[in-house]
């Protein structure tokens, strides 16, 4: 058994076109959404690309479905009138978390954030006493989780923690959407190239309000782990 775990995709159809057409993903037995698919430029593209997969797709929403539903803010509205209220309902619907069995693996915990909120904070240099706290009761073997944009693979509390990397908006060393692929043999972390000039002209043709600034910053920019994770770990509760 072979599944694919998308996070963080933020509506950049580009990048998750290269990630669906890799062929450890489109021969996946299961493909995992962990949340944060359609705030951004291209919300209805990107939900009916993952909805194509059908009954390989398991599900879970982030942050960004909540406020796209909420419409908070600008950019939230602009994509909620862009799917139908079908749609809406059905991402409205979408469970936190989910659990799947990889045999060879263990059972996996598919979250956003944390099993226990979509916008709790896991960094590269979350403490471990932090991460164990929000790990403890947690029965899986596996946590996977996005949200912080960044690939990480530890051990705390006899849990291991995975967060597949970003789709869309990655904060890695080098350009390219992140994934994971587990299967018996463990996990690997995996980066797919796409074209970026090219994806960045479709964003700044898409109409989304600030879509030359997300071109520039998200697509074409680069925001190393070693940066990002000490601001985001910044805004931790510490609970």
């Amino acid at each position: 058994m072979r599944v694919a775990a998308l996070f963080d995709v933020h509506g950049n159809l580009p990048a998750l076109e290269a990630v669906l057409a890799e062929p450890d993903v489109a021969s996946a037995d299961l493909v995992l959404s962990g949340g944060d698919v359609v705030p951004g430029p291209f919300p209805r593209e990107c939900l009916a690309a993952l909805d194509a997969l059908g009954e390989r797709l398991v599900a879970v929403h982030g942050n960004g479905e909540r406020n796209v539903v909420a419409c908070e803010g600008e950019e939230a509205r602009w994509c909620a009138e862009r799917l139908s209220a079908e749609q809406l309902a059905r991402i409205a619907a979408l469970p936190s978390t989910a659990r799947v069995d990889v045999p060879g693996l263990g059972s996996v915990s598919l979250c956003h954030g944390t099993p226990r909120s979509d916008e709790e904070i896991v960094t590269l240099v979350t403490p471990d006493e932090r991460l164990g706290r929000i790990l403890a009761g947690v029965e899986a073997d596996v946590v996977l989780a996005g949200h912080t944009h960044s690939q990480v693979d530890r051990r705390v509390a006899g849990v291991r923690w995975v967060n597949g990397g970003s789709v869309g908006m990655p904060y890695e060393d080098e350009p390219g959407a992140r994934w994971a692929l587990l299967s018996a043999d463990g996990v690997e972390l995996r980066r797919t190239a796409y074209d970026r000039e090219a994806a960045a002209e479709r964003i700044r043709r898409s109409g989304m309000p600030g879509a030359d600034a997300f071109a520039a910053e998200y697509v074409l920019a680069r925001h190393p782990p070693g940066e990002t994770a000490p601001y985001f770990e910044s805004l931790a509760d510490g609970s």
